[in-house]
């Protein structure tokens, strides 16, 4: 697999990118929230088999999306990415 972009950084929607991965961090009013969304994010990422780094605490997560077997962004990065999106607005 090669990377699909070979950008310096630019910006997709809410998701920053550096050219190596793409990161998210999403507000939530509490703790369970946040952790409801870290569990249906990782159920979305068993489906898929793509899976992002996450880290969450009180009233946040943050979503890091790369493909580590090529060391950085390839197009399903985006897909899944677009995926946690539409999962928030359901």
């Amino acid at each position: 697999m090669k990377p699909c972009i070979s950008t310096s950084r630019l910006r997709i929607g809410s998701y920053a990118d550096d050219a190596h991965r793409i990161e998210r961090t999403f507000r939530f009013r509490n703790f369970r929230e946040a952790l409801a969304f870290v569990q249906r994010v990782g159920e979305l990422a068993e489906t898929e088999g793509h899976h992002p780094d996450i880290s969450f605490g009180w009233g946040y997560a943050t979503v890091s999306l790369s493909t580590k077997k090529i060391k950085g962004l390839h197009e399903n990065d985006f897909i899944m990415a677009s995926k946690i999106d539409r999962m928030l607005s359901q």
